[in-house]
């Protein structure tokens, strides 16, 4: 190794290994540092990462507390749906059984309607059964008394005895037709 005018030789070893002076300055200075840092650093740090810690800490909670009000809300709204959903069952059911009662009340008006004109009917063709009874014992007792009239060559104005004959006439007609059904 070529050294300066004046230098001394230094051994390979010595390069690597400080002289004890400067192990004493460089331990002092050390030692004062670690002293300022610990003193004045490292409170201010440790402050700094506690608040830190602590709002973690405060969102995590929060969070928390946020994520139970969801759960609380899911499973308030799931039953809320619940009873929605009974509520509209019951309204159905309700409807379905309005619409049967006057599906119900419509029929006993219709069949009541139904027998009043079903009576009505019978009644009118009871009636003008007995009209028409009634009009055609005229008529055939005015053509029965005019035959009979004719066949025995005088005139049956005894209107007692004419109508007698005419009633017992209808009667063995209508006797006759009553064993014949």
């Amino acid at each position: 190794m070529i050294l300066a005018e004046g230098a001394q030789s230094v051994p390979s070893w010595r390069l690597l290994v400080p002289l004890p002076s400067e192990i004493i300055w460089s331990l002092a200075f050390l030692i004062i540092f670690a002293v300022v840092f610990m003193k004045f650093i490292l409170p201010r740090l440790n402050a700094v990462l506690d608040e830190r810690a602590e709002k973690i800490e405060g969102g995590l909670r929060n969070a928390e507390k946020v994520q139970e009000q969801v759960d609380q809300l899911k499973s308030d709204q799931e039953q809320e749906l619940a009873a929605a959903r009974q509520e509209a069952a019951a309204i159905r059911e309700k409807a379905r059984a309005d619409g049967q009662k006057i599906v119900d009340e419509a029929r006993a008006r219709a069949e009541g309607e139904n027998e009043r004109l079903l009576t009505s009917g019978r009644q009118q063709l009871s009636a003008e059964r007995i009209a028409a009874s009634t009009e055609l014992r005229g008529e055939v007792g005015t053509l029965a008394s005019d035959l009979a009239s004719k066949i025995v060559g005088e005139s049956l104005t005894d209107d007692e005895r004419s109508r007698r004959v005419i009633d017992r006439f209808l009667d063995d007609l209508e006797s006759s037709q009553a064993t014949t059904r």
